[in-house]
């Protein structure tokens, strides 16, 4: 006796025809698209100037972006010819999410319009078109039936078909390579994308359009996951390593050419910046498994050394050496510290050593306090620190000035951008080469078993010790270049916490959030941990509150990161598997039956 009668043959969340579905799915894409070139609101006061008929602007822009994105893909999931590509993974998460986001965007930009205006009355119908529309897109694509049935004995409740409509099927690489040529220029044109939408999210004038894009982003990228297409692009830039890696420094050398704004460009330096400390501090935790929570303060002990040598007027050395020299100090300086503190205190291990680095971290910022004149020697005067830090001038090229190259204007934050990019590739280029090293893999063996690696005859102290000078010495390398900057040194920019980067904690969810033990995953965490707070001045007094709950979703999301090493992806998706309902083929496809069991 077979089960295939009752067997359903498809898995929805919304009791709906797969053909009703699919040109629900269609019409309200296209009906959100249409409503974008209609006016949105009768007065330019709303940011974005939405009253214009035939013209989309502002976040009328991004709802049409999502509304394109869903029809792109629907037409996928149909067949049509030339664009199933799109789809190697499934169509069905992709459609969801880019409806979720499309819907996303336009109730948060309908909310917005009421809240600064004069509540719904001030909305024009071309918002309500696009709001119905988008509700009707994800509505529609709730009904959607599933890439891969989902057969079980029982029907599955609601919220698991949910749950499992979004996850789709594990994408694969593809069966038909391309030709090298082609995959290279597919990783070159993602990367330009990659270039321009990390550029569009920067150069947002307001806080409102800096949401949305963020919500489009977010949605968007999750879509695009589960089409398949971020593991298809995984995989061309893993079999083509360096010239993912060329291209990639092709592409950030562009960014501040990009910029006609000092400020925005400030922006990307400052996450570079961060992002390199972030790389450093993933020696420490992601390879060798040791928690430090005073690590920003190897970033302030590089700022301070430059700062004394770089011929401040404040300074209470009185010399000025050549950046070179003084970048090669404060690292070496960073590096006599990190001994010093890793010495006495990594054969400690777990809690007690977090805690022990949290008391250097505050003992570094307590003490540049104090080295004011008044508590201890006027070295690093205090409170105030030392500003009046000179700008950077190397073989004549002054960084303190605009420089016109090849038609652009590269201005003081594009100079040190360009500048930061050289110590990134290098600290880069230091992580990759410890990290495959027999070292690396020694630290590896650390961060999982100590215990076991020591009856292997790895000396873990050795190695630990080892670990904590090198990501001393990268961020006090960073350091170096941050104290010129920012003109100005001063101990209440190297806290435990606080509402901006960088400070440890931030650093440490950098690394966390963006994925222990990759290199590309300290860099996205990184610059979204910069870039949010720094785009959302308005929401200060929350960031840390908004912060927390972000965390919180992410980590039950994706607790593997963002770039998840492969390692910890197995370790966490693991044991999640226990927690799904079982799914069976049906017995005739396995020639197995009840009465032949």
């Amino acid at each position: 006796m077979t089960m295939t009668n009752n067997i359903p043959q498809r898995s929805t969340v919304l009791n709906i025809p797969a053909r009703a579905a699919r040109a629900g799915t269609l019409a309200g894409a296209a009906i959100a698209l249409v409503g974008t070139f209609l006016s949105w609101t009768y007065t330019d006061e709303f940011p974005g100037d939405l009253t214009v008929t035939g013209y989309p602007g502002g976040l009328q822009l991004l709802t049409l972006t999502g509304a394109l994105l869903t029809l792109v893909f629907a037409l996928s999931a149909l067949g049509v010819p030339g664009l199933r590509w799109l789809t190697p993974g499934g169509p069905l998460g992709a459609i969801r999410f880019l409806a979720l986001a499309t819907l996303g965007t336009t109730a948060y930009t309908v909310a917005a319009i009421a809240v600064t205006l004069d509540g719904l009355i001030a909305l024009d119908p071309g918002a309500w078109i696009s709001l119905v529309g988008s509700l009707i897109a994800v509505l529609a694509a709730l009904g959607l039936p599933a890439d891969s049935p989902l057969i079980a004995d029982d029907p599955p409740t609601t919220w698991y078909r949910f749950r499992h409509s979004l996850r789709g099927p594990t994408p694969q690489p593809p069966t038909r390579p391309l030709p090298a040529w082609a995959e290279i220029v597919t990783i070159a044109v993602s990367l330009g994308l990659t270039l321009y939408v990390f550029t569009y999210g920067i150069d947002t004038e307001y806080s409102e359009l800096f949401i949305g894009f963020l919500i489009l982003v977010v949605l968007g990228a999750f879509g695009l996951a589960r089409a398949g297409l971020l593991h298809r692009l995984t995989h061309l830039t893993g079999k083509h390593r360096n010239v993912t890696v060329a291209a990639a420094f092709i592409a950030a050398i562009c960014f501040p050419f990009t910029q006609d704004n000092d400020t925005y460009a400030l922006i990307g330096t400052n996450i570079l910046i961060f992002a390199t400390v972030a790389l450093g501090l993933n020696i420490v935790v992601g390879l060798a498994g040791l928690l430090d929570l005073g690590y920003v303060a190897f970033l302030g002990v590089g700022a301070y050394t430059a700062a004394l040598l770089s011929g401040s007027p404040q300074s209470s050395i009185g010399v000025h050496f050549p950046f070179w020299l003084a970048a090669l100090t404060g690292a070496a300086v960073s590096l006599v510290f990190g001994i010093i503190i890793g010495a006495p205190t990594l054969r400690l291990r777990g809690d007690y050593l977090a805690i022990v680095t949290l008391g250097f971290g505050e003992i570094f910022r307590l003490t540049m306090n104090n080295l004011n004149g008044n508590s201890g020697p006027d070295v690093t005067g205090g409170s105030r620190g030392i500003p009046n830090i000179p700008d950077l001038e190397l073989a004549g090229f002054k960084f303190g000035l605009p420089h016109d190259i090849a038609g652009f204007t590269l201005g003081r934050s594009g100079n040190y951008f360009l500048l930061m990019l050289v110590f990134t590739a290098i600290i880069l280029l230091v992580f990759h080469r410890s990290g495959q090293s027999r070292i690396g893999r020694a630290w590896v063996a650390i961060r999982e078993d100590e215990t076991a690696a020591s009856a292997m005859g790895i000396n873990g102290f050795r190695l630990k010790l080892l670990a904590f000078g090198l990501g001393a010495t990268l961020a006090g390398l960073a350091g170096t270049v941050q104290a010129h900057v920012s003109y100005s040194v001063t101990p209440e920019q190297y806290k435990f916490a606080g509402s901006a980067p960088p400070n440890s904690a931030f650093l440490i969810a950098a690394v966390i959030l963006g994925g222990m033990g990759t290199i590309s995953g300290p860099l996205i965490g990184a610059a979204l941990l910069y870039l949010i707070p720094a785009k959302l001045q308005f929401m200060q007094d929350y960031q840390l509150l908004i912060f927390g709950f972000a965390l919180i979703i992410l980590m039950r999301l994706r607790p593997e990161g963002i770039v998840p090493d492969r390692r910890k992806k197995l370790e966490f998706h693991e044991k999640d598997q226990l927690d799904q309902p079982e799914e069976r083929l049906p017995e005739h496809a396995t020639g197995v039956t009840k009465a032949g069991a």
